[in-house]
């Protein structure tokens, strides 16, 4: 969805209400697609003492799976963009506060897509304290514990004899 903002820029409109979704059906993330309901965006372009601002609440539903134990996971992302939107900028270094506009044309599709890949995390776990699958056997540790003896270090084995005895 690309938006015009000329009249924002030029002063003769005080707000723009945005209400889309956006179709991110094929974000690959790891090796699927975990946003099958798309992106939706909520929110206002608005004027304030010449100075056109964005301010936008983004959320969406990630279905996939736990990188730690490959169980079948759904979160819900949310979270709140607030920029402020220039035709140029004078020094490159602050850039991340701002969104440059060309043709005084936003475009919000390509800046959702930038910013919720930007959003998700390296690896998804279905809790902070997930326990992972066993080395050996395979075994969800989150379900039950696995009766697999634990590796010793092979410099440690003589000792191991002193304890049999």
């Amino acid at each position: 969805m690309k938006i015009d903002l000329t009249d924002l820029f030029n002063g003769n409109s005080k707000e723009l209400n945005i209400s889309h979704t956006v179709d991110m059906s094929d974000l690959v993330y790891s090796t699927y697609t975990p946003i099958k309901e798309g992106v939706k965006v909520n929110g206002k372009l608005y004027t304030r003492a010449d100075v056109v601002f964005l301010d936008v609440d983004i959320s969406f539903t990630f279905t996939g799976f736990c990188d730690r134990c490959a169980e079948d996971l759904t979160k819900n992302f949310d979270f709140k963009i607030k920029k402020v939107v220039v035709e140029k900028l004078q020094n490159e270094k602050d850039d991340d506060d701002y969104i440059v506009v060309e043709n005084r044309v936003f475009d919000l599709d390509a800046f959702v897509w930038e910013e919720v890949s930007l959003s998700l995390p390296s690896k998804m776990l279905c809790s902070d304290d997930c326990k992972g699958l066993c080395p050996q056997c395979g075994a969800n540790l989150n379900v039950s514990e696995c009766d697999c003896k634990k590796d010793i270090d092979p410099r440690l084995s003589a000792l191991l004899q002193l304890l049999d005895e």
